[in-house]
């Protein structure tokens, strides 16, 4: 793989992982309510769904996404009730005074491992992101040397960068936290968010593959 490829490559998969979406808008829900790096944390479910998604896009499997309607349509569906659940949770999530001082991280009031599962449904539950695996990881492959290891390196960076766009949107919940010490400040935040995950739902529920036959 050149260097070229390289350079084309790291900037466009950095702005696909910088754009916002419900896996991202999670991290930003999560370090609001649980700190930093309770949320850094959670995405590695996020990770998880990403490196099996890789996988299928290395070994031609997602082209059965790409042809079949009925494969494309119950992973679409089921992806967007998942978002709906999340939505109605978080629309209904209690509120409480929080101290100034107050470090979210070490609070008791949240499981880590059902996070990180929320990050990998979401992920997993997202037909599209497979469909831009496939479409997106390809065009930096040389057909000429072996495929296995480019998407090897390709699938790497991407994760790391992914990373990376994770902690950016911790960062970001992690820094207003303190703004939303007030439960009513509490309250508008998590509704919001429930809303844009609720419209997420419906524009998933919405989308075409329009590859499909």
């Amino acid at each position: 793989m050149s260097l070229e490829l390289l350079l084309l490559f790291i900037p466009a998969c950095f702005a696909l992982n910088m754009a916002p979406g419900p896996n991202n808008l999670l991290s930003v829900s999560n370090a609001t309510r649980f700190g930093f790096g309770v949320s850094c944390l959670a995405g590695i479910g996020r990770l998880v769904a990403f490196v099996g998604m890789i996988a299928i896009a290395a070994s031609g499997l997602a082209v059965v996404l790409q042809t079949s309607a009925i494969a494309f349509t119950v992973i679409k569906v089921v992806g967007a009730m998942y978002l709906f659940y999340l939505a109605w949770q978080l629309w209904r999530a209690p509120v409480s005074q929080v101290p100034q001082d107050d470090n979210r991280s070490t609070s008791k009031n949240y499981s880590l491992w059902k996070l990180m599962r929320q990050e990998f449904m979401v992920a997993a539950g997202n037909p599209k992101a497979i469909l831009i695996f496939t479409a997106f990881l390809p065009q930096f492959v040389n057909p000429a040397d072996a495929t296995a290891p480019q998407f090897l390196v390709l699938g790497s960076l991407f994760l790391v960068l992914e990373w990376i766009a994770i902690a950016a949107y911790a960062y970001m919940g992690a820094h207003v936290g303190k703004w939303f010490a007030v439960p009513e400040r509490q309250r508008r935040f998590n509704r919001g968010c429930a809303a844009l995950l609720g419209a997420a739902g419906c524009g998933l529920l919405l989308s075409r593959n329009s590859a499909a036959t």
